[in-house]
């Protein structure tokens, strides 16, 4: 690809932490990995932080350390990556999906509510593309109905809800740290929490099931191989450090992108501000107009792709996933719907200037009006 879908903004400072514990005789469980979990807590305000080996690890463990089961019931929403509904799959209880608000492209509060049932434990809220949900609605039904919150952060680092950080609400959440996020460790991922037993918990599982105050070779619960090497988090490390700038420059290229569409008719920009909500960029995901048919965006993607553009769907939808076919057919999520099959997500990354802006803008243009020829 001539301009890639996304690309990780390492320096030279990345650089050389990772070389330094390829030299040092610790590769796990050492000074980095704590050293990365006090960096996320402090950022996020969070006493407890569990850096795992990725996001869908972590939202693993905080289904598991919340008791959630057979016969439980998850609400989540299906526009959204996959994991979040695995997730509750792993420990044997059913998501719920729910639609979404048209705007910010998260969980509607309304819809929620709708959805909760006798079996409802948890209400699984993700903090779709970087944009906060509405979470003092989200709060106010889960106290209601006595549900657990898990915040799926994964795409949303840096985003805050009237100035306060997402991550720092629910029971739980969840980061996440693959290449095309804001900031990367490789692999990777971390739970915070204000609980400091769901914490050890959670601490104990990503290790095996040990505690740390067990014995070599005693577990006292079930638990996984999820760590995270110090490798990733050293990588974390550095990344934290410059994590002000890049949010910055991440921000830039969305307004960026936001002049450089103004007049390119059917298509729809992401909103750049909502009210009370600062907004994390994690990728810049635009709609054609409602008048375009889902085959028409895949057009416009092999056109793109054709000449050298990156570009993805965002997101196709769980619920209509070969692997969810399993379950009882859900009510019509027509948000879902209708945004699922037209959107679009365009090159985005920290180091993208304006004249490969201008050049994506410039293609998406001739792209649509082809169709309409």
């Amino acid at each position: 690809m001539k301009i890639p879908l996304s690309e990780p903004d390492i320096s030279e400072a990345e650089v050389e932490e990772v070389v330094s514990v390829l030299r040092s005789s610790r590769l796990s469980l050492g000074p980095k990995m704590e050293e990365f979990e006090a960096s996320l807590c402090s950022y996020v305000d969070q006493p407890f932080g569990i850096a795992v080996s990725s996001g869908t690890t972590g939202l693993h463990l905080c289904i598991r350390a919340l008791g959630i089961g057979p016969g439980d019931e998850v609400i989540v929403p299906s526009f959204t990556f996959i994991a979040a509904a695995n997730a509750v799959l792993y420990e044997g209880a059913t998501p719920v999906f729910v639609d979404i608000d048209p705007l910010s492209l998260n969980l509607d509060p309304d819809r929620v509510e709708k959805a909760i049932s006798e079996r409802t434990r948890a209400i699984l809220v993700v903090h779709t593309f970087g944009i906060p949900a509405e979470m003092d609605a989200i709060l106010e039904l889960a106290e209601r109905y006595c549900l657990k919150v898990i915040e799926d952060a994964c795409e949303a680092i840096g985003a805050t809800y009237h100035g306060r950080q997402v991550g720092s609400f629910g029971d739980a959440a969840v980061f996440a740290f693959y290449p095309n996020k804001q900031i990367t460790t490789g692999e990777g991922g971390m739970v915070v929490t204000g609980d400091r037993n769901f914490a050890m918990q959670i601490r104990a599982m990503r290790n095996q099931g040990r505690y740390e105050s067990d014995e070599w070779h005693q577990h006292s619960i079930l638990g996984w191989n999820y760590r995270l090497s110090e490798i990733n988090c050293a990588l974390g490390c550095a990344q934290m450090r410059r994590i002000d700038d890049i949010l910055s420059s991440r921000a830039a290229v969305a307004r960026a992108y936001d002049e450089a569409l103004s007049n390119v008719d059917g298509v729809e920009r992401p909103p750049l501000q909502l009210a009370g909500r600062e907004i994390s960029w994690f990728v810049y995901v635009v709609r054609l107009a409602p008048r375009f048919s889902r085959e028409d965006r895949d057009a416009v993607a092999r056109m793109l792709i054709a000449r050298g553009i990156g570009c993805g769907r965002y997101f196709a939808p769980i619920h209509s996933q070969p692997a969810y076919s399993h379950l009882p057919s859900v009510s019509l999520l027509t948000v879902t719907e209708s945004v699922s099959s037209r959107t679009l997500a365009l090159p985005f990354f920290n180091r993208l200037d304006k004249g490969r802006i201008l050049q994506v803008a410039e293609a998406l243009d001739e792209a649509v009006r082809s169709l309409e020829r």
